[in-house]
């Protein structure tokens, strides 16, 4: 989470270097875009075309706030048909969530947890980072895309080895067409999506409620300015 609107992080780096030993001659095709609109293309090494379109691209989908909030109504487009798709609702927003907050991803139209890793995600759960690697003989044999997309999800957090306790940062809520058994048994949280109201915390808003729409459009980061 912590390298998600990051520049340069070491990631980034070896995807750097590792384009530095391919020998044939490298053009890199960046672009900038706000939704479906082009703001920006360059074609140029792979240094500099990153560079622009990296900083072009800060300032068209990175949202900055003054300050935390206790609780996110995250609402993702009815494109994302899943949650493994529908995740970036939860990891863009997750930035702006004070420790102890609820990120409450709304979405009715969403019926199931993965089409394609449903099955492997029902037998792991979505926990955080170190609650696997302090678990790791027992998770090794699972795929890294799966225990990536559980802790995308769950966020950042803490895991005691010694008491086998998970300790979140926040709390992840399901306001979907999930069932509440499954919410639970997948170690998240459940709301009924018809019990919420957009508008009405919308109306609340406030320092504590923030509603986001289309989420995982954008990143929201905490201003470092403020």
């Amino acid at each position: 989470m912590a390298t998600i609107g990051v520049r340069d992080t070491p990631v980034r780096r070896v995807i750097h270097r590792a384009a530095e030993l391919v020998r044939a001659e490298l053009l890199c095709v960046a672009m900038a875009l706000d939704g479906p609109e082009l703001h920006g293309m360059w074609v140029g090494g792979h240094l500099e075309a990153f560079e622009v379109a990296a900083d072009l691209s800060s300032r068209l989908n990175v949202v900055r706030v003054p300050q935390p909030f206790k609780r996110v109504l995250s609402m993702p487009a009815e494109r994302y048909d899943d949650l493994w798709t529908a995740a970036k609702a939860m990891y863009k927003t997750e930035p702006v969530l004070a420790d102890g907050g609820e990120v409450v991803i709304f979405a009715p139209h969403i019926t199931e947890v993965s089409y394609t890793h449903g099955r492997l995600i029902d037998q792991v759960g979505y926990h955080v980072r170190d609650y696997f690697l302090g678990q790791w003989e027992r998770f090794k044999d699972v795929p890294g895309a799966i225990l990536a997309h559980s802790t995308h999800v769950k966020g950042s957090g803490t895991y005691d080895d010694v008491t086998c306790t998970e300790r979140p940062r926040i709390q992840v809520t399901l306001a979907t067409s999930i069932p509440e058994e499954r919410c639970r048994r997948i170690n998240l949280g459940y709301a009924d999506y018809r019990a919420i109201d957009p508008a009405e915390w919308a109306d609340q808003g406030g320092d504590e409620l923030l509603v986001v729409r289309a989420a995982g459009e954008k990143l929201y980061r905490l201003d470092q300015s403020a």
